[in-house]
């Protein structure tokens, strides 16, 4: 009896040990999943800050390439083969190309593309026009996307067609 009573005292330890250790392994394994969707996380924001300060400094810098491409469609037509004149419009090419690298595209907004109020901006709209679908008439200022999410929205002129 006695060896019965010591078996049934290890066999309750064993129960507990096995117990304790399946709710340590258990605690560990949310601790594991913890750390790693906080690894997740913290990539994550690493990268929407990034993005987020790589947009602010565009954002910064697309009234001059604006301004400079206003300057160069008003060139007048006698000075358009001047060397000074073929040197800026090189440099706004350069500009582009440039922007394109970090990833940066202009948005499309040509007349006759339909309106995408995700991604032109309407600050005119023809009132006269007549017809089932919103179509850009003008682009007044270009629009830009940085990873494929809008930076600046294009400033367009609506039609109806």
């Amino acid at each position: 009896m006695k060896k019965e009573l010591d078996k049934s005292k290890k066999n309750k330890k064993e129960l507990e040990f096995e117990q304790k250790l399946g709710e340590i392994t258990s605690d560990l394994q949310r601790n594991r999943a913890d750390f790693e969707n906080y690894v997740k996380r913290s990539e994550s924001e690493k990268a929407m800050a990034r993005e987020s300060g790589q947009a602010s400094a565009i954002l910064k810098l697309l009234p001059v390439i604006d301004n400079i491409e206003r300057a160069i469609s008003y060139t007048p037509d006698e000075l358009k083969n001047n060397l000074w004149v073929q040197g800026v419009t090189g440099l706004v090419k350069n500009l582009e190309k440039l922007l394109d690298e970090l990833n940066i595209k202009r948005i499309e907004a040509k007349p006759g593309t339909i309106f995408n109020p995700d991604l032109h901006e309407a600050i005119l709209f023809d009132e006269d026009s007549e017809g089932e679908h919103e179509v850009i008439a003008e682009e007044m200022q270009p629009g830009y996307t940085l990873n494929g999410r809008p930076i600046r929205h294009s400033m367009v002129k609506v039609t109806r067609k």
